[in-house]
């Protein structure tokens, strides 16, 4: 399995969940090589391959490579993305453009190639990750939100186009690690605005996205992670609404 983004965070976690699980992880990272080497050497079987999501030709390069070198490519994990600030009244054309290409575009082009490439017996799985924002919308970080509901439209497409035995799934957490300018403090509060009362775990996520890779679910399904959050209607993100701005 490839997860993008995958040196840390998130992604980090769900290479690691896998890899404990048996699975070969492709640890994909920009900048972020040493904590990639160092999650690789602690997995039973990985490797790292690096390269800038925003480089068309780079991407193509990693996926033709990963298709090459292996002949059992079961799972496409697209958890990197860019998070930056912008509101709905003000719109930043560069930040825009940013978030729909390294957030949707890259993505979807990696699905693409993935299912036309790759090789399993087994079918195949993609898991996009989106955002409980695509059920629970509110007009701050307006592009990276954008840029969610493009992959969570996009998903639903390639589902439907998918060949018997691939699945394609998204998997929505909510707020799970401090973010943007977040204090550790600011978000205990934040990450509790959910109906659960209770912060949403890396470990959470991770479980969800082995889940999506060996369970039963029917394709083109999108598994919220988030406590129940995106059930909330909220104005602002949980940044804001924690800080009462």
């Amino acid at each position: 399995m490839l997860v993008t983004g995958g040196a840390r965070r998130i992604g980090a976690a769900i290479g690691r969940r896998l890899g404990e699980a048996g699975w070969h992880v492709v640890i994909h990272c920009h900048r972020s090589v040493e904590d990639a080497q160092a999650l690789a050497v602690s997995l039973p079987s990985a490797e790292v391959c690096a390269c800038d999501l925003a480089d068309g030709d780079a991407v193509r390069e990693m996926i033709d490579g990963i298709a090459a070198r292996h002949e059992d490519w079961r799972v496409l994990v697209n958890s990197a993305a860019v998070f930056r600030d912008d509101h709905a009244d003000a719109l930043q054309p560069e930040m825009f453009a940013e978030a729909m290409r390294v957030n949707a575009e890259m993505p979807m082009r990696m699905a693409q190639q993935f299912l036309q490439q790759s090789r399993s017996k087994a079918g195949r799985r993609i898991i996009q990750l989106t955002d409980q924002k695509i059920a629970n919308s509110n007009p701050d970080f307006f592009s990276y939100t954008m840029s969610k509901h493009a992959v969570a439209a996009g998903n639903a497409m390639l589902a439907m186009a998918a060949r018997p035995g691939d699945r394609i799934h998204s998997l929505a957490p909510g707020a799970i690690l401090p973010s943007f300018d977040q204090s550790a403090a600011e978000a205990e509060i934040s990450h509790r605005m959910n109906p659960l009362g209770r912060r949403t775990t890396l470990e959470d996520v991770a479980d969800a996205a082995l889940f999506l890779a060996t369970g039963p679910l029917a394709n083109g399904q999108a598994l919220f992670v988030d406590s129940g959050q995106h059930l909330v209607p909220q104005a602002r993100d949980v940044i804001f609404l924690a800080r009462g701005t």
